[in-house]
C-alpha cells in the first residue's frame, strides 16, 4: 500500500481503526473520518506517530455534502485518492412492525446513502488511479434472519446490492468494489448489548468467540492492495463461522 491514498469512514475506534492502522503500517496515506474532531485528530496523531501521513476530518456519513468535503480534504491532502473504505455504521434498529419514518432514514442514511454517495464522489479520482479499490464493510446481518436488527441487516443487504452493482459499472474504469462480512467483532457497538445478548452472539459462531478489530486487518488489506486485484464484486467473509454463505 506504499503512497496510496486511502479513506477510513469510521476510523477513530473499533474495525475502522485497526484498519486505518493496518494501512499505515503497510505505508497508506490515510484520511480517518468520524463524527467527533477530537477522536479524528487524535487518531490521525496516532498514525502519523506510527511514521504515516495522515489527517482526520470530521465527516457524518448521513451528510451527503460533508462527504464531498471529505474526498475533497483527502485529494488536496494526499495529491489524489485510491481505496475508500466505507466502514461507519449506525446500530439503530427497531422491532418490524414498530418502526418510526426518523428512525428509518437516519439508519438508512449512514449505513446505505452515506457510502453510496461517497463512493460515487471518489469516482473521478479513483478513475485516476492504478489501484483504485472500493472495500464495503458489511455484515453477516445481510444474509440472516436478522431479527431485533431487521434496519441495520437492510441497510447491510443494501450494501451488499450496491457492492455488486458498483463492481459491474466501475470495473471498465478499472475501480474494483468489494465487501467484508465480519461477524461479531469486540467493538463499542457490540459492547452496547447485554452481557446475555454479546453471549448469544458468540455463541452462533462455530469459533464460539468474537474477533478482534485487529482480526479484520488482513482481509481488508487483501481486498485494498493488489494481492486481491483479481477480485471485484466479492464478499469476503470473516465471521467465525457464523454463518454458511
Amino acid at each position: 500500500m506504499t503512497g496510496r491514498s486511502v479513506i477510513v469512514t469510521g476510523g477513530t475506534r473499533g474495525i475502522g481503526r485497526a484498519i486505518a492502522e493496518g494501512f499505515a503500517a503497510s505505508g497508506a496515506k490515510v484520511a480517518v473520518a468520524s463524527r467527533k474532531p477530537e477522536a479524528c485528530e487524535e487518531t490521525a496523531a496516532h498514525l502519523r506517530s506510527m511514521g504515516a501521513e495522515a489527517i482526520g476530518v470530521p465527516t457524518h456519513m448521513g451528510d451527503v455534502e460533508a462527504l464531498q468535503a471529505l474526498v475533497d480534504a483527502t485529494v488536496e491532502a494526499f495529491g489524489g485518492l485510491d481505496v475508500v473504505v466505507n466502514n461507519a455504521a449506525n446500530a439503530l434498529t427497531q422491532p418490524v412492525g414498530e418502526y418510526t419514518v426518523d428512525a428509518w432514514e437516519k439508519s438508512l442514511a449512514v449505513n446505505l446513502r452515506g457510502p453510496v454517495f461517497l463512493t460515487q464522489a471518489a469516482i473521478p479520482h479513483l478513475k485516476q488511479s492504478e489501484h483504485a479499490a472500493v472495500v464495503n464493510v458489511i455484515s453477516g446481518a445481510a444474509y440472516m434472519f436478522s431479527s431485533f436488527v431487521s434496519m441495520y441487516g437492510i441497510g447491510k443487504a443494501g450494501l451488499l446490492a450496491a457492492t455488486r452493482s458498483a463492481a459491474a459499472e466501475l470495473a471498465p474504469h478499472g475501480i474494483r468494489v468489494n465487501a467484508l462480512a465480519p461477524g461479531t467483532i469486540a467493538t463499542d457497538m457490540v459492547g452496547a448489548n447485554t452481557p446475555e445478548m454479546q453471549k448469544v452472539m458468540e455463541d452462533i459462531m462455530l469459533l464460539k468467540r468474537m474477533g478482534s478489530p485487529d482480526e479484520m486487518v488482513g482481509p481488508a488489506l487483501l481486498l485494498a492492495s493488489d494481492a486481491g486485484s483479481f477480485m471485484t464484486g466479492q464478499v469476503l467473509v470473516a465471521d467465525g463461522g457464523m454463518h454458511p454463505y
